[in-house]
């Protein structure tokens, strides 16, 4: 074999600093050196993403592309327009490649596209070398140190993950890029697929960005918004390594901001600054690698002459949160990220559950709907015109700016599932997957799992109220009426509960409390579309019998449909008829009675306070684990758990 001829195969690691994989590669001394990143259609068209999202990706490239051009005018991102599985074997021959190097990726669909991409690879005689950096330690590993088990919960994380060893220390930039070889194209580009395509409703016209594999202008330029079909972003947030550097260099510079932070103790309702880094999109796609941050922040710390707060609430500890959903996802696999046939996740009746193809054991993209009610509250919720202005704040901060602070999240996903609207939160995590710039498979999946109460927390019955709760961060409801501006001249000890307000008072504010949220009109906000308290009261009573019952997504009964034998017609949720099939086909819109449990109520603060432990540490991992009287490990606190005083 001659000298080596590399190419750089850039995913989920859009930097130049702290890149094990980008050192290994260099390392090789290639004389020709390709970094270049694939237009996988599988993101394209079947994973959803909004327009924010776009934009912060390919400001992520644009900026990588660019610091690779001023380490070497020959060189920059490659952007190659061809799905990995059929591009690679074709560029393997035609490059005369002997080297493939990229980071390793443990999402589900990654690794089958990895797999691909390696045997291909095998078979064209060309070594492929695999690099740990997404996680603070490697998700596979962690797995193994957890006995061959997903992690479920934080201390199983500070248990598994110092076996691997020391969490590494981020090595810097490059200096210099190799020259890259002649770029031939001696083949014919194949088209992707693009039906389905689920963001298709996002784009203003069709999608270009397949017609030619050098793109438009032949020079493998990063696509435009354009190409792609979307409006413009809407989003102030912007992506790139330089950005994301510059931010970091910030925060650390706040001494005491970095060395006590406690997330629990940073408001929901704050904008402008927002309270917290703001970082985690830039982890998402790589333009700031996760050690890097993670020594920045705790040499403060171990630096801080005053008292530092500790894992989970500090800064490092929510990296550790991160790697707990990773290591869960790369146990898991698919089943992870839906409720049928995960073995982790607590089965409850949801209303609007995904359709599954029982072949393939995954979850279609599509949703039944047994609700004609389920379905309108979902719409609702999704865009903000709930009637609660705390959760429609939220949402509509989410559509537009495509952040929400995770106690603005934790909010929202309670409402949807356990505390409200008793609507599976698979649909929630689809609406999050498209509108979140920082949306990771793994934390989104693991997140609202958890606040559902279906894995990693079990404690139901303690929800957030969207009255009660907001009024301690922000009792003139200033973040309110920033996103909700219908209501911006009303008074402020109405601004949670509108519909409380005279008409007069109404009138005096130009706006009205009127209709059911169809749609957005001018002076107008919705009626609430339920009484919060009697319907958090019938989930808890849902969430009871579930939790009785005792299911999981794996168990047979689950599978088949005959788990409504177990269930009463008068419960929350999808329990008439014996099988799937036969409950599907009942009439839509009919309702169900609830029941209401006058014994279960909100803490008198608004703010739940939420389980220490999450999963349950010894002889119950594989489920959750929520026994009675389990002891919790000291300093074993959630990141939002005893939120009690209000921020001035």
């Amino acid at each position: 074999m001659g000298n080596p001829r590399v190419i750089y195969w850039f995913r989920t690691d859009l930097r130049l600093h702290d890149s094990p994989a980008l050192e290994a590669a260099l390392d090789l001394n290639p004389e020709a050196f390709w970094p270049i990143w694939t237009w996988d259609p599988q993101y394209v068209y079947r994973a959803r993403v909004g327009t924010n999202r776009w934009q912060f990706l390919l400001d992520c490239q644009n900026d990588l592309s660019k610091s690779i051009t001023k380490r070497n005018k020959k060189s920059k991102l490659f952007l190659m327009r061809e799905a990995p599985q059929t591009l690679f074997p074709k560029l393997f021959k035609v490059w005369e490649i002997t080297h493939l190097v990229f980071e390793k990726d443990t999402d589900a669909y990654a690794r089958d596209r990895d797999a691909t991409v390696k045997k291909a690879a095998e078979e064209a005689g060309v070594e492929v070398i695999i690099k740990s950096g997404r996680t603070l330690w490697d998700s596979d590993a962690l797995v193994k140190k957890n006995h061959e088990k997903p992690t479920m919960s934080i201390s199983q994380v500070q248990s598994a993950g110092p076996k691997i060893g020391r969490i590494p220390r981020p090595i810097p930039a490059p200096e210099s890029i190799p020259d890259p070889g002649e770029i031939k194209l001696d083949f014919e580009q194949q088209q992707p697929e693009s039906d389905p395509d689920f963001n298709n409703d996002s784009r203003s016209h069709g999608d270009k960005s397949y017609e030619r594999i050098s793109g438009p202008n032949g020079d493998f330029a990063v696509p435009t918004m354009e190409e792609l079909g979307f409006p413009t972003a809407t989003s102030s947030h912007r992506g790139g390594e330089s950005i994301a550097l510059k931010m970091l260099d910030k925060i650390i510079a706040d001494e005491k901001y970095t060395a006590t932070f406690e997330k629990p103790n940073t408001a929901p309702t704050a904008f402008e600054p927002q309270a917290t880094t703001l970082l985690s999109p830039h982890l998402h796609f790589g333009s700031l690698s996760v050690h890097e941050f993670y020594w920045r922040v705790q040499d403060v710390v171990d630096n801080y002459s005053g008292k530092a707060s500790q894992p989970p609430v500090s800064l490092t500890g929510q990296l550790l949160f991160r790697d707990m959903y990773f290591g869960a996802q790369a146990a898991l696999g698919y089943s992870f990220c839906q409720t049928l046939y995960n073995s982790h996740c607590r089965f409850i009746p949801w209303h609007l559950p995904s359709k599954v193809d029982h072949t393939t054991r995954l979850v279609t993209g599509e949703y039944h709907i047994d609700s004609a009610q389920a379905e309108e509250w979902f719409q609702r919720w999704k865009y903000g015109l709930t009637g609660f202005p705390w959760i429609d704040a939220l949402m509509r901060q989410l559509r537009r700016e495509g952040w929400i602070h995770h106690l603005g999240r934790h909010a929202v996903a309670c409402f949807l599932t356990r505390g409200g609207c008793y609507i599976s939160w698979e649909r929630g995590a689809e609406v999050f997957e498209e509108w979140l710039i920082d949306h990771e498979t793994a934390c989104n999946a693991g997140n609202w799992q958890w606040l559902s109460c279906t894995a990693f927390f079990a404690q139901f019955y303690r929800c957030y109220s969207p009255i009660a709760f907001p009024k301690k961060w922000d009792k003139d409801g200033k973040f309110v009426k920033r996103y909700v501006p219908e209501l911006k001249d009303l008074d402020a000890k109405y601004i949670y509960e509108p519909w409380k307000a005279p008409i007069a008072d109404q009138k005096k504010a130009g706006v009205r409390i009127q209709g059911e949220g169809k749609e957005e009109q001018e002076g107008i906000y919705p009626k609430p579309m339920f009484d919060f308290n009697e319907r958090r009261d019938a989930c808890i009573d849902g969430m009871k019998k579930a939790y009785k019952v005792g299911l999981y997504g794996d168990d047979p009964k689950v599978i088949d449909g005959t788990w409504r034998k177990l269930f009463d017609d008068a419960g929350e949720g999808r329990t008439k008829g014996n099988t799937f099939g036969g409950a599907m086909e009942e009439e839509v819109g009919e309702e169900k009675a609830v029941q209401v449990d006058d014994g279960n109520g909100e803490e008198n603060n608004g703010a739940p306070e939420e389980d220490e432990s999450g999963g349950k540490e010894e002889g119950n991992e594989n489920k959750g684990g929520d026994r009675k009287g389990a002891k919790r490990k000291r300093g074993q606190r959630t990141p939002d758990s005893h939120v009690k005083r209000s921020k001035k």
